[in-house]
């Protein structure tokens, strides 16, 4: 993963743009049914992960619900990518590192909420370090802030899909550069997207 300074999204503008089109991108694809067969296609709540943006939103219904910054996997220690569902949800988790265990409270790595991928060892959690939202900074999970991991978690439940992208689609985010002359029409949630984007709501 390219350092902030050296990623080509991070004016402003091209940001913005990467994030519709990552999300447009995504929601056109299970439109069409490229998405495999799982149990989570039976839920109305999906979640995406930006990694490049270090964004995720959760989609219900086809429609923007939240938009959450979130910090992902550190180069050394990258955020997994593909398509994943939640698996458990655990309140007030502890932390089981190398020879050690973090019982709840201030100083445990997980903060207050679990939200446990399908792919062991690694969820979308809280953290005890807060000025680490909005960079690399993970062994490899979402991390998020306490009081929105608190919150998201009682949007999802176990068996939702989690879909971890790495880049958006080029052509996707050129198609959006001119979107004010031509409206995006690919899904419900495109109207919202651009919006958030054009009002600086990302």
């Amino acid at each position: 993963m390219a350092h902030p300074a050296e990623n080509p999204c991070n004016s402003k503008a091209s940001r913005k743009a990467s994030i519709v089109a990552l999300f447009l991108l995504a929601s056109g694809q299970a439109l069409a049914g490229d998405i495999g067969q799982s149990p989570a296609e039976s839920s109305p709540r999906r979640i995406i992960v930006s990694i490049p943006d270090r964004k995720l939103v959760l989609l219900e219904d086809g429609e923007v619900r939240k938009i959450y910054d979130v910090a992902v996997g550190a180069r050394v220690s990258p955020s997994p990518v593909g398509q994943f569902k939640i698996n458990n949800r655990i309140v007030k988790p502890n932390y089981y590192g190398t020879g050690k265990v973090v019982l709840p409270g201030k100083n445990n790595p997980l903060g207050t909420r679990w939200l446990g991928l399908n792919k062991p060892s690694y969820g979308i959690h809280g953290t005890s370090a807060p000025k680490s939202i909005g960079k690399a900074a993970s062994h490899g999970c979402i991390r998020m802030s306490n009081r929105d991991v608190e919150e998201l978690f009682e949007l999802v439940r176990p068996g939702d899909a989690v879909e971890i992208l790495l880049k958006p689609e080029e052509s996707v985010a050129q198609s959006f550069a001119s979107e004010q002359s031509e409206p995006i029409r690919s899904t419900s949630v495109a109207p919202q997207i651009a919006m958030a984007a054009l009002t600086g709501e990302f």
